[in-house]
């Protein structure tokens, strides 16, 4: 047993911002994700919209928004200043045998690199090789040492 604990201690000192490694279609869902992220970096909303499914469904709070138009309009304001108000990247992503539909999840970041939240999303293939995010939703994370 003494075995386990030194692959875990490895782990636990590489840190929480280790890139998780994928492969095959979880890479593929992976790029994805980045590259929907990438968007609020380059502050590019034109760029956000086109990863967004018609039927797509973003929650926020106790309200959802439905429809690409509806998640657009209100991700817009996100886009309007010169810095991104927050950033994100994958850790989890799971694919189905099918390869059809994908779920991603991972770290919600503020500006000064503080975890303020996880995100969760959920990506279909609407072709090929072309994912669009169907539904996203997140939860803030408590700062646990108060």
């Amino acid at each position: 047993m003494k075995w386990m604990a030194l692959p875990l201690a490895a782990m636990l000192a590489a840190g929480a911002r280790a890139a998780p490694v994928f492969s095959g279609m979880q890479e593929e869902v992976a790029n994805v994700e980045r590259a929907f992220a990438a968007t609020m970096k380059a502050r590019d909303h034109a760029a956000f919209v086109g990863f967004l499914s018609e039927e797509a469904i973003f929650e926020a709070g106790n309200r959802a928004q439905r429809g690409k138009k509806a998640v657009a309009d209100a991700w817009a304001p996100y886009f309007t200043k010169p810095e991104p108000p927050f950033s994100w990247e994958p850790d989890q992503v799971e694919v189905l045998a099918s390869g059809t539909l994908a779920k991603t999840s991972g770290p919600v970041y503020a500006p000064d690199g503080k975890l303020i939240a996880r995100f969760n999303s959920v990506w279909r293939l609407e072709a090929p090789h072309i994912w669009r995010i169907v539904f996203d939703g997140g939860s803030e994370v408590c700062d646990c040492r108060k």
